[in-house]
């Protein structure tokens, strides 16, 4: 497309959405051509800012008419460069933030695509109700991400991903048209359930505008307990012991190595040592309940694994001050590794009772291409998400050892292809693992997903070269423009 026609372009959105909602200085245009850790840096004519579905609609029309390609932005909070744009528009969602709705008899939420994450938390609360998807960028994250990368976070082990939570869409279809399956029914078995083709699918396939969010009762007590543990498999059969005794009660498993623990504690601001002595392993455990017994059942089922010597350790918060101060010591984890060096990082799945036998395998593996590389794995144990970082050895180059990434994708992802897991848990393909779905995505799967793309979008405008890689991709590389 020419320049002169890019102009036209421009100049008709500017007339249909006003002059101020399409930004092309380069200055205000930065914030939405980089990804959260600087992996990967775009380029783009435009950022528009669209005021409501309608205005999403038009300018997807002019986009597919243009022939000009776009991506839709909400907090830009990804990990997977999913939303740095390639050329043409970035259609940023932050003005839809309106709730359309609440039914508190149905226990739903009509929120448009822009809300921010924590701001649909408050108002299912202002309800007596809660909405229990929560991550740690929950003041930045817009639900409209969310849903398009079926985020996962804290409270799956109890509630499920955001895939679980969503009842209806509303959806811009790649030529324009607004697809209207905003219904809060929870049956509704009257043909194709369409809106999870577009949930997990990271804009490319159409572009959510608004969404029916299912609510649950709000906790009448919530526990909080940090938790030594030997070794990973005692974690687990902690878990176990937790899951059977407490059911639906037991919200929150979260699983952190000694390593992971040393460094918050070395690097993070306000932390405090939960109990002296040092542990292989730890786990930060939440119980909730609809009556006022949770603190009095997680300290009773934590004193039985202390006696069964099945925890070594473990501290139960007594206010709510305190509970923050033991998730900050979980929630500090992702940004302090930073500052203790380069990372190479993995967002990995596997069967839950598989997780022990993966940390010591691709440790073991990882160690051994590298000496004095340091593994830090953590994550979401209740679901199986485990986060298995790598640290630059002590006294390595960073450059040299981001260099290694190709490497350790082959000997982490193929341990994980191994056991029959997943390359990605809950921060999606985007970029950074697109090229590698050819190497573990079953054939038949990567057809059907070739074939969804080129139905709902034959242009290919929407995100092009996200998630679905072409049959002749390259293997994977380093990122480009990583860092520590």
């Amino acid at each position: 497309m020419s320049p002169s026609s890019h102009a036209d372009l421009l100049d008709a959105l500017r007339a249909q959405l006003g002059p101020a909602q399409v930004i092309t200085a380069s200055d205000a245009m930065a914030g939405h051509l980089t990804e959260m850790r600087g992996l990967y840096r775009g380029t783009a004519l435009a950022v528009v800012r669209p005021a409501n579905t309608e205005e999403v609609a038009l300018t997807v029309r002019a986009c597919a008419q243009a022939g000009v390609p776009l991506v839709a932005q909400g907090g830009n909070t990804g990990l997977v460069g999913g939303g740095v744009p390639a050329g043409g528009i970035v259609l940023s969602l932050a003005r839809l933030d309106r709730v359309r709705s609440l039914d508190p008899v149905n226990a739903t939420m009509t929120v448009e695509a822009g809300c921010i994450l924590a701001t649909v938390q408050e108002a299912a609360e202002t309800a007596g109700l809660l909405f229990p998807l929560s991550l740690a960028s929950e003041g930045s994250c817009r639900i409209g991400g969310n849903l398009a990368t079926n985020a996962g976070g804290t409270a799956v082990l109890a509630y499920g991903n955001a895939r679980d939570l969503v009842l209806g869409l509303e959806v811009v279809l790649a030529d324009g048209r607004i697809w209207n399956g905003l219904k809060a029914l929870r049956k509704d078995n009257a043909g194709y359930d369409l809106k999870q083709l577009f949930v997990g699918s990271e804009g490319t396939l159409g572009i959510i505008t608004a969404a029916v969010l299912k609510l649950h009762p709000r906790p009448a007590s919530t526990a909080t307990a940090f938790v030594g543990l030997a070794s990973a498999g005692a974690a687990l059969a902690l878990l176990t012991r937790l899951r059977s005794r407490a059911g639906g009660r037991l919200t929150a498993f979260e699983y952190m190595p000694r390593f992971g623990l040393e460094i918050v504690l070395r690097h993070a601001e306000g932390v405090v040592r939960p109990f002296a002595g040092d542990h292989a392993a730890y786990a930060l455990v939440e119980i909730s309940s609809e009556g006022p017994e949770a603190e009095a059942l997680l300290e009773d089922l934590l004193g039985e694994a202390l006696q069964d010597e099945l925890a070594e350790d473990a501290v139960v918060a007594r206010s709510t001050a305190q509970s923050k101060a033991l998730w900050r010591l979980r929630e500090s984890l992702s940004e302090v590794q930073r500052r203790e060096g380069a990372s190479i990082k993995h967002d990995v799945a596997v069967a839950v009772s598989r997780v022990p036998e993966f940390l010591e395998r691709a440790s073991a593996a990882c160690e051994a291409a590298l000496p004095g590389v340091r593994v830090c794995a953590f994550g979401h144990l209740g679901d199986g998400n485990i986060h298995f970082n790598l640290t630059q050895p002590i006294g390595m180059e960073a450059a040299a050892f981001l260099d290694l990434w190709p490497r350790f994708n082959r000997i982490v992802h193929d341990i994980v292809h191994a056991m029959d897991g997943s390359i990605a848990a809950e921060h999606g393909v985007g970029l950074i693992k697109r090229d590698e779905l050819l190497r573990y995505k079953d054939p038949v799967a990567l057809d059907l997903m070739r074939r969804l793309k080129a139905a709902l979008d034959p242009d290919g405008i929407l995100n092009p070269g996200k998630v679905v890689p072409s049959e002749s991709g390259a293997a994977a590389s380093a990122p480009p423009g990583a860092g520590p």
